[in-house]
């Protein structure tokens, strides 16, 4: 599982001209299962994605197709990890120790 951490690098203004391209493509990975929950940070300088995939490869490659990062306006930073206890919601998404 991953926390993809966006912190904005551009004034709101910008960020706001975007934000419709970018909900558009939350959406899209929201329908293709990759993403489990998102929001705005607060105070309001970036936003927090949980997600699923099957390699860190994969996850960066999704992040940098955001419209956000082509036009400079957010970074991000992904952090990986096992998700090894879950709420029931998310059984389906329990990860396991490697051996």
């Amino acid at each position: 599982m991953f926390i993809l951490e966006l912190t904005y690098a551009a004034p709101l203004d910008r960020v706001d001209a975007l934000l419709p391209a970018h909900l558009s493509w939350l959406e899209q990975h929201y329908a293709d299962g990759t993403f489990l929950a998102s929001g705005r940070k607060v105070p309001r300088d970036g936003g927090i994605i949980l997600a699923v995939a099957p390699d860190r490869p994969t996850i960066e490659a999704i992040a940098a197709t955001d419209p956000f990062v082509p036009a400079a306006v957010a970074t991000y930073r992904i952090t990986e990890f096992l998700a090894t206890t879950v709420a029931p919601a998310l059984a389906p998404h329990r990860e396991t120790l490697p051996a």
